[in-house]
């Protein structure tokens, strides 16, 4: 796990005061903001990947009166992309004027049981790269490949082998950094993890087939959500067919 001084400091950095939080905004820094989210979502509360989960997300994620409301809480238990999606939902909206997440953007970005590759929360929650897709079509931000150049609180999909759609075992995780356990080198992450939901997680970095960063640093490009094409067709077929890590990174627009 993380060393008790690491996780102190980050609660210093991070946790602290109105300090803290008004530098995360005013800085317009997503990094820090999302960090700054993580101390506010649950813990624990179990993981499951089952339609109940999918009906407590939507619980969880609410428009009324034209607003989006996001509780957490209700989403309990939950699945690793429901928790990276509520992260970054928050984020967005603490990044934006209240007056810019008008109605339109709040029902865009709503879950309504959309299937893979479908609206917003469908592309999140694709297999493959459904985060990478979402950012390079909406123009989020960058995707990358390299831990060298990955901060804390950039969104990361893990790929644990090398298979791509139907045959797929990843996750989808916030980076909080690397570290060192026992001479290995590790990868530490916050999500939704088996077995007891929402949490940070250390891993062996050799675990990790691939992994494809995504970095929030336009978000007012979330605007285009309400004109985005309904579906991506490549998201929407990878749970009926088998893709590659190659393809993935070309569908996130990663150069090789």
């Amino acid at each position: 796990m993380i060393p008790p001084l690491v996780t102190l400091s980050l609660l210093v950095l991070y946790c602290s005061p109105l300090l803290a939080q008004d530098d995360a905004v005013t800085n317009r820094d997503p990094n820090k903001l999302i960090l700054l989210l993580l101390t506010s979502m649950p813990k624990g509360g179990g993981y499951s990947a089952t339609s109940g989960a999918t009906r407590n997300l939507q619980s969880a994620v609410q428009v009324s009166g034209g607003r989006l409301y996001v509780k957490p809480a209700a989403a309990r238990p939950t699945y690793c992309s429901g928790a990276t999606y509520l992260v970054f939902i928050q984020a967005i909206q603490r990044l934006l004027p209240e007056s810019r997440v008008g109605e339109h953007l709040a029902e865009a970005l709503a879950i309504r049981g959309q299937p893979d590759g479908v609206g917003v929360w469908g592309r999140w929650n694709a297999n493959g790269p459904g985060t990478a897709c979402l950012f390079r079509e909406l123009r989020l931000g960058q995707n990358f490949t390299s831990f060298a150049e990955a901060r804390p609180g950039d969104f990361m999909k893990i790929f644990w082998t090398d298979a791509v759609g139907m045959r797929e075992h990843g996750h989808s995780v916030i980076y909080l950094g690397k570290g060192l356990a026992n001479g290995v080198e590790t990868v530490q992450f916050w999500s939704s993890n088996k077995p007891n939901g929402y949490g940070e997680k250390e891993v062996p970095r050799s675990r990790i087939s691939y992994a494809i960063f995504s970095r929030l640093e336009a978000p007012s490009n979330i605007e285009g959500s309400v004109t985005l094409p309904s579906k991506n067709a490549y998201l929407s077929g990878l749970i009926r067919r088998e893709s590659s890590i190659g393809e993935a990174l070309d569908q996130s627009g990663i150069i090789r």
